[in-house]
């Protein structure tokens, strides 16, 4: 992937389910989590986001007052191509006239009587 590619893509990167799912049919602990793991691929897709994997990282947590321990997370990534953003529309743009703030300043003189 090129660079101009990879900058036209954002990333959602999101802690992978730990519990499956009860449904008819799932029997097994394996089908379970099988099971909860497709509907969180499912409900990302329908939003758009393409999964791409899933890694186990280190985070380095506070344990006690004063100790640290490092504990192994599994996060799911996924990527989906950026969204163009809505243009910036500014008074000066606009070409409604009803729309187009008005202007205050100076008044004209009043004609005379």
């Amino acid at each position: 992937m090129s660079q101009a590619e990879d900058r036209d893509l954002e990333y959602k990167v999101m802690p992978a389910p730990t519990r499956g799912r009860k449904a008819p049919g799932a029997k097994t602990p394996e089908a379970r989590f099988a099971l909860g793991l497709e509907d969180v691929l499912n409900e990302m897709a329908r939003d758009g986001w393409q999964y791409l994997r899933s890694d186990i990282l280190p985070s380095v947590e506070r344990q006690g007052l004063t100790s640290h321990q490092t504990v192994y997370r599994s996060v799911l990534v996924f990527c989906r191509a950026r969204r163009p953003r809505d243009p910036v529309v500014t008074d000066a743009h606009r070409t409604d006239p009803v729309a187009a703030p008005r202007v205050e300043g100076p008044r004209p003189p009043a004609p005379p009587e």
